[in-house]
């Protein structure tokens, strides 16, 4: 008898224009054996095409690179359909780019100056397919941009007509930062049930994770800032 074969590491692709940043991802994530550095990206062009090539399973993407920014590149990853998941890094003065990206696809964003262990948290996280941007993140996030948003008078885009009246209540509950289990105990139902209403709303509108349900929420005007 031979024990189960491991599983197969988290193929990881780094995309940043500074090669002494990417030298540090590198030493932070070489120590871990279930991270695979498969390659280095300086341009948001090398970008796009490592990621055609290698097909890792995260790229972690900066913002700012030459050629192709690195909201752009994560536009065409994510259009061109590949099994690949983007985790943006930034820093704070770039937000408006952080919401570009999640809007492009993006599984998350992280501040290039996070801890070592929560870098490698969220990009196990992302491999796994979920978001790593906290809703209460994104919502500080969207604060900045609240001029910009749906007036909370205009009539619902016909966008969010699928979701029942339930479903939409939970949207609301998630944009506004909530986990599950606090869903539910708002909403007083099970931690599964939210689960199933969370799945049943990406699926319906067509969204990648929770992440780009908080976007929509916003950008619907179902829930404003502050609120």
């Amino acid at each position: 008898m031979t024990d189960a074969a491991a599983p197969r590491p988290v193929r990881v692709l780094l995309a940043d224009d500074q090669p002494l940043l990417r030298a540090g991802f590198r030493m932070v994530l070489g120590v871990e054996d279930d991270l695979d550095i498969v390659g280095e990206a300086g341009d948001g062009v090398e970008a796009v095409e490592l990621s055609r090539r290698l097909l890792p399973d995260v790229v972690l993407m900066d913002i700012r690179m030459p050629r192709m920014d690195g909201v752009a590149a994560t536009r065409a990853i994510v259009d061109a359909r590949l099994p690949v998941r983007v985790l943006v890094l930034t820093t704070f003065e770039l937000d408006e780019y952080v919401v570009g990206a999640l809007r492009a696809g993006a599984s998350g964003f992280l501040a290039k100056d996070v801890p070592a262990e929560d870098l490698v948290t969220a990009i196990r996280t992302v491999a796994a397919g979920e978001a790593v941007v906290a809703p209460r993140i994104l919502r500080r996030l969207l604060d900045r941009f609240a001029d910009v948003l749906p007036d909370p008078a205009a009539s619902r885009p016909r966008v969010l007509d699928p979701l029942t009246d339930r479903e939409r209540e939970v949207l609301v509950q998630v944009a506004r930062g909530l986990s599950n289990a606090e869903i539910a105990r708002a909403l007083s139902v099970s931690e599964t049930t939210v689960k199933t209403h969370v799945g049943h709303v990406l699926t319906k509108l067509k969204l990648r994770d929770r992440v780009q349900a908080v976007v929509l929420a916003y950008e619907t005007g179902l829930v404003r800032p502050g609120k």
